[in-house]
C-alpha cells in the first residue's frame, strides 16, 4: 500500500496531570508563533474558556488550536489533566500523532500523569517529555527525570517508546531549552525554539494512502446558533470540501447521504472558512444537525466507517431528578419539570462520552453514571447555572460481577503532606480501608504516601484530609481496577441536625443550640421539615426546632443586657454538600440555593423506617 505524507503539517496533544501547566505553556506558544498582536488584550490560560475552568483552575474540555511556525502547522489539543474527564482524553488522544508529557519539575508523575501516559502509550504515540517549572525553588529535575522513566517501565512501555527526548521549560516565562538548567534556574534559550524543533523532529507528520477514499472521524461537537450543530474531525484520508455530499456513517450501521454545508479549519484561537482539507487536518464542519462522537464522514460511492471511540466504564453514579422540596419553585424562571431536566441530560449525552443515563423506577429521577464525582459535580453545577432546580442523591459506586462475586472499583491514591501528619492521615485512610503500597521520604519536610483505597471510601474524603493536614496537604486519585467488595464502611463520624418544622430560623433557637453541633443557615433563613440545618457533634442524627422564638414577658430580666456571641455558618459549596450527605440524605440544588435535605421528609416515618430496620436486624 503506498504511504504518502503531509510534512507541512503536525498533530500534537498536550497532557499533564492537574495544575502542571499544560495551558500555560499553550499561551506562550500562541504568543511566539504570532497568533496575537502586539498590543491584543488576550486573558491568562485562554484555553480555558468555561466559567467553571477559569474558576477551578482546570481544563474540563479538550480543545484545539492551531499554530504557524516556519512554514508548518501544528494543531495542537489541550486536554484536562483530571481522570475524571477521561473520556476528553481519550477522544483528544484519537487526533494526534504524539503526545508532549508536561512534569512538573517539583512534584514529578502524580497519578494523572500514569492516567494520561497510560492512554498515550496503548495508542502506540511517541512521547516528549517537558519538564516545566524549572525556575521553581524546590525543583529536583533529575529526580523528576527518573521518576519519569520508572513510570514508563511500569507501564510497560516498549524500547522506542522509552527512547524520548526531554525538553526543559519554563511555560509562565515562555522559555525552554534542551540543556538541563540547575535547579531553581530558568532553561538557558530565551523563547520556546527548542521545543518547536523537537516537536517538528519527534511528532511525525500525517501519514495516508493517496488513493484511499474519504474517511474523517467526529471526535467533539459544538454548537453554533447560526450554523447549529458543528462537529470536529480528523481527516485520515481522502479530500473533503465546502458544500461536497458525503456519506454519514452512523452508530447503528446505517449510511446516510449528506451535504456538508460550512468547513473551517482553526487558526490560533478562532475557525476561519476552508474551501478544502486533506489528510491530517483537524477540521470543523456543519449541515449534520443529528451527527454523534466517534461517527464516520466517508465517500458516498464507498463509505468504509472507523471504529468507534471506547472510554473508560464509568465508576461513580449518582440519583439525579426534579426539586422535590417545599421550596420547589420559589424563585423566578427556574426550570423545575421533568420533562425539562430529562431534555438537558439527553444534551449533555451528545457531547459527552463519559457518562450514562440510566432510568430509575421513579419518571421524575435518573441515574446518572460518570467517571468521578468531580465529573458529576461539574454537571449538576452547570445545570444549576442554567437554571435547573434539582434533587441530587449521595454519589455511589458502581459495582460489577466478576466470577460471580461482587467486586467494587479501587483509586490510587497519591498524598504529599508534611512529615507532622502523617499519624493522622494515616488514621483517616485505615478507617476507609486505605491500603499503604508505598512511602518516599525527600528528605524536606514532606512525605509522599501512595495507597490503593475502595472508590467509595473516597467520597467525602477531600475536606476531612484538608482538615487535617491544615490545607497543607495534597491529594490526586486515578483510577487503578476492581476488586471483592471491602464491605461496610462508615466514612463520616458524626450524624444530621434536622428541622423539625417548617418556618424562618431564628438567632434564639441557633444560640441556644450552638453547643450540639455546627450549622449551616443563619437567622432568617427559610427551612421546612426534614431539611439538615447543622451537623451534630455526636453520631445519630436529631430533630431540633430551629424556629423557636424568645418568649416576651412584662417581666424585666436582669440578663437582658447581656450578649449572646452566634457563630457564623458553615456555608457548604456543591461538592462539599455531595460528601456529606449520607444514603438517606440529598441535596436541594437551585440557582441560588445549595440545601441538604432527608429523603424522607416526615420525621414520625423516618422513626417507624428505623424502628423496622431495628427489628429487621435484631
Amino acid at each position: 500500500m503506498p504511504i504518502s505524507t503531509r510534512d507541512d503539517l503536525r498533530n500534537v496533544a498536550i497532557v499533564a496531570h492537574v495544575d502542571h501547566g499544560k495551558t500555560t505553556l499553550v499561551d506562550a506558544m500562541l504568543w511566539q508563533s504570532g497568533a496575537f498582536r502586539e498590543n491584543q488584550a488576550v486573558d491568562d490560560r485562554v484555553m480555558d474558556s468555561g466559567d467553571l475552568e477559569r474558576e477551578k483552575g482546570i481544563t474540563i474540555l479538550a480543545k484545539n488550536t492551531a499554530v504557524r511556525h516556519d512554514g508548518m502547522t501544528i494543531n495542537i489539543i489541550d486536554t484536562p489533566g483530571h481522570a475524571d474527564f477521561g473520556g476528553e482524553v481519550e477522544r483528544g488522544l484519537s487526533m494526534v500523532d504524539g503526545v508532549v508529557l508536561l512534569v512538573d519539575a517539583s512534584e514529578g508523575p502524580l497519578p494523572q500523569t500514569r492516567f494520561v501516559l497510560r492512554k498515550a502509550l496503548a495508542a502506540r504515540l511517541p512521547v516528549i517529555l517537558v519538564v516545566n517549572k524549572t525556575d521553581r525553588p524546590d525543583a529536583r529535575i533529575d529526580e523528576v527525570v527518573d521518576e519519569t522513566y520508572e513510570l514508563f517501565m511500569d507501564l510497560d512501555a516498549e524500547e522506542g517508546q522509552i527512547d524520548f527526548p526531554i525538553v526543559y521549560a519554563s511555560g509562565r516565562a515562555g522559555r525552554a531549552s534542551l540543556d538541563k538548567p540547575g535547579n531553581g534556574e530558568m532553561p538557558g534559550s530565551p523563547d520556546l525554539e527548542p521545543l518547536f524543533e523537537v516537536i517538528k523532529q519527534t511528532i511525525p507528520a500525517p501519514s495516508y494512502d493517496p488513493d484511499a477514499p474519504l474517511q474523517a472521524h467526529v471526535t467533539n461537537l459544538d454548537a453554533s446558533s447560526y450554523l447549529g450543530r458543528i462537529a470536529l474531525c480528523r481527516v485520515h484520508s481522502g479530500i473533503i470540501k465546502k458544500g461536497q455530499q458525503v456519506a454519514w456513517c452512523k452508530r447503528d450501521g446505517s449510511v446516510e447521504r449528506v451535504r456538508i454545508s460550512e468547513l473551517m479549519m482553526t487558526e490560533a484561537l478562532t475557525r476561519k472558512p476552508a474551501e478544502a482539507a486533506g489528510p491530517g487536518d483537524i477540521i470543523a464542519l456543519a449541515g449534520i444537525p443529528e451527527i454523534m462522537i466517534g461517527e464516520t464522514i466517508a465517500d458516498p460511492d464507498d463509505p468504509r466507517p472507523l471504529p468507534l471511540i471506547t472510554v473508560d466504564e464509568p465508576a461513580i453514579s449518582m440519583t439525579i431528578g426534579t426539586n422535590t422540596s417545599p421550596l420547589a419553585g420559589r424563585e423566578k424562571g427556574t426550570k423545575v419539570t421533568a420533562r425539562l431536566v430529562k431534555d438537558r441530560l439527553d444534551r449533555e449525552l451528545v457531547g459527552n462520552v463519559s457518562i450514562r443515563v440510566l432510568p430509575t423506577e421513579r419518571p421524575d429521577a435518573w441515574e446518572v453514571q460518570g467517571r468521578g464525582e468531580l465529573a458529576l459535580a461539574i454537571l449538576v453545577e452547570n445545570m444549576r447555572r442554567e437554571g435547573y432546580e434539582l434533587t441530587v442523591g449521595k454519589p455511589q459506586v458502581v459495582a460489577r460481577e466478576i466470577d460471580g462475586k461482587r467486586h467494587e472499583p479501587v483509586e490510587r491514591l497519591t498524598i504529599d503532606i508534611p512529615e507532622e501528619h502523617l499519624g493522622a492521615v494515616t488514621q483517616l485512610l485505615a478507617v476507609r480501608k486505605g491500603r499503604m503500597e508505598q512511602m518516599t521520604n525527600h528528605g524536606t519536610g514532606w512525605i509522599r504516601l501512595e495507597f490503593l483505597v475502595p472508590a467509595r471510601g473516597l467520597i467525602g474524603f477531600r475536606t476531612e484530609f484538608l482538615t487535617e493536614t491544615r490545607g497543607t496537604g495534597m491529594a490526586h486519585h486515578v483510577f487503578e481496577g476492581y476488586e471483592p467488595w471491602f464491605g461496610e464502611l462508615r466514612t463520616r463520624p458524626s450524624g444530621s441536625l434536622v428541622a423539625d418544622r417548617t418556618g424562618a430560623a431564628t438567632a434564639y433557637a441557633i444560640t441556644n443550640l450552638q453547643e450540639r453541633g455546627t450549622f449551616f443557615v443563619g437567622p432568617t433563613t427559610q427551612v421546612y421539615e426534614g431539611m439538615i440545618v447543622g451537623e451534630n457533634s455526636r453520631s445519630d442524627d436529631m430533630d431540633v426546632n430551629i424556629c423557636k422564638e424568645k418568649q416576651k414577658t412584662n417581666i424585666r430580666s436582669s440578663t437582658a443586657e447581656s450578649t449572646e456571641t452566634l457563630t457564623p455558618p458553615r456555608l457548604l459549596s456543591l461538592e462539599e454538600a455531595l460528601e456529606f450527605v449520607r444514603e438517606d440524605e440529598c441535596v436541594e440544588v437551585t440557582p441560588t440555593a445549595v440545601r441538604l435535605r432527608k429523603v424522607v421528609l416526615d420525621g414520625k416515618e423516618r422513626e417507624r423506617t428505623r424502628a423496622r430496620a431495628k427489628r429487621a436486624s435484631g
